[in-house]
């Protein structure tokens, strides 16, 4: 997930942002959280002619997608019958480049505070950071990878918990432990490099629907059902995964140099919690206008919540444009909601 390097990390007087300076940036709207509703509204602000800082943790643009399954095909996503999320990701930035936005990779989203009326953001690196408006595009907020329960003594020595490159894998015998989506996903991704693939599932019920199973299981990838691992051998290396049976708990051995621990996250809002905002289960609750009940502040994409939300990518396509276009108006009073776009309607 490339950001061009003229783009990274520089803001309007040319000077890099590095870690360890405290700088004041001032800019129109700041975007917290890279990920593609991010990307897509630091397009949309350029539109409007607007300066835009986009602000993520993750050392590089497309949040989750770049962290877990940049290789994953995705069907949902308007005008591509299918696109790798990397692609995605590549095409977002490429998409907002010509606006240059201010990328502040490696930089948590600490504080918030106003000045004047205006949004203070400072980043946990000392950066603050002055904008007209704040969209949080945060995706789940933090994410945090549920650990495997045993054998966290081989991470980095066969155990793996994302699977950025299924070609890496080449020639492996891989075990996924899961029954996720994230699970299939990369088991599917694995199949056609590795040597054999294996899921295993404490129970016999997944949380995906029967036509992933079924693409898993006519790949040749063997799912084990009522099982759950129990220990990881190796002397330097991962050579075998033992698992027992839930109920008998009967052991079996896997023979694997690779074991792929998919049992999703636990998300955490973090620093969000302490900003004031309306908040609803782990979420941020937004009106129409995607104001997230802080002024100046406005949500975006998965971390929102509203009756009907439907968490999907294209959604949050849509909530960017309205949280940036409702900000301008708030930056200026003058604006209009909708200044004229090129899919708009002409006059």
């Amino acid at each position: 997930m490339s950001v061009p390097p003229d783009a990274l990390s520089v803001p309007a007087d040319g000077k890099p942002v590095s870690t360890d300076d405290t700088r004041l940036i001032e800019t129109d709207i700041l975007i917290i959280g890279a990920g593609p509703a991010g990307l897509y509204g630091a397009s949309c602000a350029g539109l409007r002619g607007l300066r835009v800082a986009v602000m993520d943790v993750l050392p590089q643009c497309g949040g989750r997608i770049s962290a877990t399954y940049p290789e994953k095909p995705l069907s949902d996503i308007a005008g591509f019958p299918s696109v790798r999320g990397r692609d995605l990701v590549d095409h977002l930035v490429a998409q907002a480049q010509p606006y240059a936005p201010v990328y502040l990779l490696g930089h948590r989203a600490a504080e918030l505070s106003h000045a004047d009326g205006l949004p203070l953001v400072r980043g946990d690196q000392g950066t603050v950071v002055r904008a007209g408006a704040v969209v949080i595009t945060g995706g789940a907020g933090t994410f945090t990878p549920r650990p495997l329960p045993v054998g966290e003594a081989y991470l980095g020595r066969g155990q793996v918990r994302s699977v950025p490159r299924p070609a890496d894998h080449a020639d492996q015998d891989v075990v996924v432990v899961g029954g996720g989506r994230s699970a299939f996903d990369r088991a599917a991704a694995l199949a056609p490099f590795a040597r054999s693939v294996t899921l295993v599932h404490r129970t016999d019920r997944f949380r995906v629907h029967r036509a992933m199973v079924e693409k898993v299981r006519a790949l040749g990838i063997g799912i084990i059902t009522d099982f759950e691992v129990s220990a990881l051998h190796g002397a330097t290396h991962l050579e075998q995964v033992e698992i027992r049976h839930v109920t008998t708990k009967a052991p079996r051995l896997l023979p694997a140099q690779t074991v792929v621990s998919a049992l999703g996250f636990a998300a955490d809002l973090g620093p969000f919690k302490h900003w004031g905002l309306t908040l609803r289960a782990q979420r941020i609750a937004v009106d129409s206008r995607m104001a997230a009940g802080v002024p100046r502040v406005f949500a975006a994409g998965d971390i929102t919540d509203y009756p009907g939300k439907a968490r999907l990518i294209s959604v949050g396509f849509g909530e960017a444009a309205t949280a940036v276009n409702n900000a301008a108006t708030v930056i200026d009073p003058e604006a209009a909601v909708l200044p004229g776009h090129s899919t708009g309607e002409e006059s």
